[in-house]
């Protein structure tokens, strides 16, 4: 599938109207997947969330990338029950490895479910594939099913911003390779960098506690899921940067973007610039205010909603 610079720059524009949307998302890596996964399924005048993947991951909470994909897989049902969604249907397993240097595309519920809902898909109304942990699922769906280039937009969180010294992020480092396969691919690519531009993304315990805590049991699990990420909470914020994809497609004004040719990812984590690739569209700051803003309303307003 060949899919024109033309073709790809207006699936780039700033969607209107009411979305399709995925989530791919390592939720048990750490805290800010559980705040992105809740602002998605409370926008429901913009998303129409049709399913939430449990992306791969390896590191001190978890014994390998199918373990890391399991125990985010459970926190997605945590988060469901808390928000009184019936997981069936919607929430499936992702991959147990990575797609890796040899380009591997890996099999999973969530790399079929994916291929499927793209191709009901058309470049006129695509299925909008929001990323935010490695991107090994998307991927995987790429290297077996190249034909929904043109039917999908994928909104990924990872990497380091262009001009950072070097890309060594969680999300990118752990799947090199498929990180190489998203940015060669020619997929219409929304790239969110972490450092440098979403690092600012943050809050506090102070701030948690107030607009957060008191809204039901799933401000109090989110709550709890913040405070306990660090011992020391004196002069602490923590970055909640996988909210920025969300915020991106809830307003592109929260979250402003330039057109740039596709960067080229090394070997060695590093960005190298071709000004004659495919092009991409490229966050280069996050209004951090009116992304909290919409989740802490949104959150006040399902809690009070569930009050007799």
């Amino acid at each position: 599938m060949t899919l024109t610079d033309a073709g790809r720059l207006k699936l780039l524009e700033p969607p209107a109207g009411r979305l399709r949307v995925v989530l791919d998302t390592d939720t048990y890596n750490e805290i800010d997947d559980q705040f992105a996964l809740v602002q998605m399924l409370l926008s429901k005048d913009r998303f129409a969330v049709e399913a939430i993947y449990a992306a791969p991951f390896f590191n001190a909470r978890a014994d390998s990338p199918g373990h890391g994909m399991e125990l985010s897989y459970q926190e997605i049902l945590r988060l469901l029950d808390r928000l009184n969604v019936a997981p069936e249907g919607l929430v499936h397993r992702g991959v147990t490895d990575y797609v890796g240097p040899g380009k591997t595309a890996r099999t999973a519920p969530a790399v079929d479910d994916l291929i499927a809902r793209a191709r009901v898909g058309s470049p006129d109304h695509p299925l909008y594939v929001v990323a935010i942990g490695a991107i090994s699922n998307v991927a995987s769906a790429l290297l077996k099913a190249p034909d929904i280039i043109d039917r999908i937009v994928v909104v990924w969180l990872g990497g380091h911003a262009l001009e950072w010294p070097h890309t060594v992020e969680f999300n990118l480092k752990q799947d090199v390779g498929g990180a190489q396969v998203l940015l060669d691919s020619g997929v219409p690519l929304v790239l969110v960098p972490c450092m440098g531009v979403t690092s600012r993304l943050h809050s506090t315990v102070p701030e948690i506690e107030r607009y957060v805590e008191p809204h039901g049991s799933i401000g109090a699990f989110l709550a709890m899921r913040f405070k306990e990420y660090a011992s020391d909470h004196m002069g602490w914020a923590k970055e909640i940067w996988d909210m920025a994809p969300v915020g991106w497609l809830l307003n592109p004004l929260w979250a402003p973007s330039v057109i740039i040719p596709a960067p080229v990812l090394t070997d060695q984590m590093t960005w190298s610039v071709d000004r004659r690739r495919h092009p991409i569209r490229y966050v280069t700051y996050v209004d951090r205010n009116a992304i909290l803003k919409d989740f802490f309303v949104k959150l006040r307003d399902f809690a009070a909603a569930k009050v007799p």
